[in-house]
């Protein structure tokens, strides 16, 4: 029976149309704002809800290719580099302590029972409630907010390395231990490498909470950031920086997905078949 090229079920539409299809979206959303913005400026050219190319263009070129006059740093860059110093550190250590955890409570039933119902309880907690009180008991530097990030991602990765662990085809581990592998080797050497996958891939999945944490925390208490500067030029409704760093913010956390991806695809290959 021939399949669809585009609706029904399984349909197989051709490589050019599913490039097509990816497209309009943004080519709509694109070309919806753009007319709606020169309605508007054609009506009040002073309006700031919603800026012109133009205006967009030469508010991030200031902000990135001109020194601010008070610090002398190029204020896009350095709210980038700051942005991405918590980010990086915060999802490092939940990564490496969802691996660890995880790992070990998968694999050992004690541990699980121990690990799990705390970890769910702390799962279920929200993290943006917290903020105060990390901010009071660790400052408003740079741990609070790391801790933030962290408090956030690692219970959730921690219970699906867990989990994943749990799911593993016992076969493999009885023939390990049919062969004399130890409890410890079974779980380094036969369980973690074909964990790693299924933890990039929680990683991934924890990007974009990793930012909206990032972004709150930011937003309260920092001197530099993305979403310290958004929430800066609000009380100017300066639209003209908002949008284009809600922009910038959207395309590294998709950066940060693709390079995880690629990595999927070039060191795990038999995971995504």
């Amino acid at each position: 029976m021939k399949r669809p090229a585009m609706l029904g079920l399984f349909a197989q539409p051709p490589r050019l149309l599913n490039v097509v299809l990816a497209l309009a979206p943004f080519v709509i959303l694109i070309a919806t704002y753009l007319i709606a913005s020169d309605i508007r400026l054609a009506d009040n050219p002073s309006d700031k809800l919603l800026p012109s190319l133009q205006q967009m263009g030469d508010a991030i070129y200031r902000l990135a290719f001109e020194p601010d006059r008070r610090s002398g740093d190029y204020v896009f860059w350095a709210d980038t580099l700051a942005s991405l110093q918590r980010l990086a550190i915060g999802l490092a250590l939940s990564t490496l302590v969802a691996l660890i955890i995880g790992l070990n409570m998968g694999a050992f039933n004690g541990l699980y029972s121990l690990g799990n119902p705390i970890l769910t309880f702390i799962a279920m907690i929200p993290p943006l409630a917290l903020l105060p009180i990390l901010f009071i008991s660790l400052g408003i530097g740079e741990l609070g907010k790391v801790a933030l990030i962290f408090i956030g991602v690692f219970p959730i990765m921690t219970r699906d390395m867990a989990l994943s662990v749990r799911s593993f085809p016992r076969e493999q581990v009885v023939k390990a231990k049919t062969l004399g592998a130890s409890d410890l080797a079974v779980v380094y050497k036969i369980l973690l490498p074909q964990m790693m996958p299924r933890l990039i891939t929680a990683l991934r999945l924890s990007i974009g909470s990793a930012w909206l944490f990032l972004i709150a925390s930011e937003a309260i208490a920092a001197t530099e950031g993305l979403g310290y500067r958004i929430f800066l030029v609000r009380r100017y409704l300066s639209m003209d920086v908002i949008i284009p760093y809600v922009i910038w913010i959207t395309l590294l956390g998709f950066l940060m997905d693709w390079a995880l991806r690629l990595i999927l695809k070039w060191r795990y290959k038999w995971y995504e078949q």
